[in-house]
């Protein structure tokens, strides 16, 4: 028989992509800590499980307020009703750069004109974007974007 979620329907197995956690959980720790296997894929399980806590916790503050479509507000007071009031800053301050970097690469025209960015170009901004999650984790300043006219680093280094 198959799993049941809260309201009887039967979850499907929804899961991350698994090279991308696996980065992630790496470039969180020292360089001279390793995981095993299990424990990464266990990270994994414990990720997916969080993000359905909060989907579901905000689609009931979303009913709550006869909403229809769950809104970032929803979100943040999903996450304080699940007693993570303390992470609620830290997530809005995430969404807030998402929504100005968003901004931006649709102003500079990135996603309106059809241009694409370069296999260099984007692994230079997932880095980037990589080393802000990690300030952002650590507590540290964040690394502010790039612009064009400044010189990108190589992809050899």
């Amino acid at each position: 028989m198959e799993p049941m979620d809260i309201v009887g329907k039967i979850k499907e197995d929804a899961s991350l992509p698994k090279a991308t956690m696996t980065k992630i959980i790496k470039e969180m720790l020292p360089p001279d800590v390793r995981v095993a296997r299990d424990a990464q894929d266990l990270l994994i399980e414990c990720c997916v499980e969080f993000i359905n806590l909060i989907s579901s916790e905000s689609n009931e503050v979303c009913n709550r307020e006869d909403k229809r479509t769950i809104a970032p507000e929803h979100v943040l007071k999903a996450l304080e009703v699940l007693g993570f009031g303390e992470y609620i800053e830290e997530v809005y301050a995430a969404y807030e750069q998402h929504r100005l970097e968003t901004m931006d690469t649709m102003r500079s025209g990135k996603l309106s004109n059809g241009a694409e960015m370069t296999e260099e170009e984007a692994l230079v901004e997932q880095q980037r974007m990589f080393a802000e999650a990690r300030a952002r984790m650590n507590g540290g300043t964040v690394v502010p974007k790039q612009s064009d006219s400044e010189t990108r680093p190589s992809l050899s280094s």
